[in-house]
């Protein structure tokens, strides 16, 4: 079989300057927030530099799923009150709406890229953090998890990073709105009966029970889960008609893959098919 042509990357020594970085040999690749000491705030640059490491997972073959967390028992507290806070309020239209759409194209990247993302949340979890936790496929968190959406605490409106948008479809939009208007902060009981937490583990478990998913997921069919995800993303806006055909188009196109046809002789060999993305 000839070589493949796309000159995929390879993002295992990937270094990044304002997060920690790790990709497994199993394909799962961890973000880690790390200013711990602050409760791990977000800066112009992490920001940046976070929605550019997204953006690039669509082009690479290394990393099948992906973990984000923070260090220090806490996710990510926001954006940084000194360092973006300060300064935004010191910024002209131009610049603001420079940031603003920079932040929204964070969670833009978490939700195109193909990989699954899960989000381990411990302790605080507020403002941008909540959105990046949010804008994961999954989120795992802990009985200390807090999880609030501070944006008006600050004098801002509620609708942030695609809050009003994302949040309302998956808690409901009555609790949606009580946290948007008062900017309160969810348990982690709330946040789990209400579908925000997918699981809520102990905090000395969070990372293994949050890696072993995450192993699980990479170890599966990465294109017919990728597929899923832009099907998830995609029929938000379709009819219940157009989605069916979307999707009959979809499964056709996984159907010509071969970890289908893995799959199909490892049942006739009563065998655990083994996939490889392909």
């Amino acid at each position: 079989m000839d070589a493949d042509p796309i000159p995929w990357k390879q993002l295992a020594e990937h270094r990044p300057r304002h997060f920690d970085w790790a990709v497994s040999p199993d394909g799962v690749a961890t973000i880690t927030l790390a200013r711990p000491e602050r409760k791990n705030p977000l800066t112009f640059e992490s920001y940046a530099e976070l929605r550019d490491l997204f953006q690039s997972l669509v082009h690479v073959d290394d990393v099948r799923a992906v973990v984000i967390t923070g260090a220090g028992g806490n996710f990510c507290s926001g954006g940084d009150v000194h360092e973006i806070i300060g300064p935004l309020v010191r910024m002209q239209m131009p610049q603001l709406l420079r940031f603003t759409r920079m932040t929204g194209d964070l969670v833009l990247a978490i939700r195109r890229c193909p990989q699954p993302v899960i989000a381990a949340v411990d302790g605080i979890c507020a403002g941008a953090g909540a959105m990046i936790a949010l804008a994961a496929d999954f989120r795992f968190g802990t009985s200390s998890a807090r999880t609030a959406f501070l944006f008006t605490r600050v004098g801002l409106a509620g609708c942030d990073m695609g809050a009003c948008a994302l949040l309302p479809r998956l808690i409901g939009q009555g609790r949606a709105a009580e946290l948007l208007y008062t900017g309160r902060a969810m348990s982690a009981e709330e946040g789990q009966a209400w579908g925000y937490f997918n699981r809520v583990v102990d905090s000395q478990v969070l990372m293994q029970e949050t890696q072993a998913f995450a192993a699980s997921l990479a170890a599966g069919p990465t294109f017919a889960h990728a597929m899923t995800k832009t099907m998830l993303n995609q029929e938000w806006s379709m009819s219940v008609e157009q989605a069916i055909e979307a999707e009959a188009q979809a499964q056709a196109i996984c159907m010509k893959t071969r970890d289908f046809e893995r799959a199909y002789r490892a049942f006739v060999a009563r065998e655990t098919p083994r996939f490889e993305g392909d």
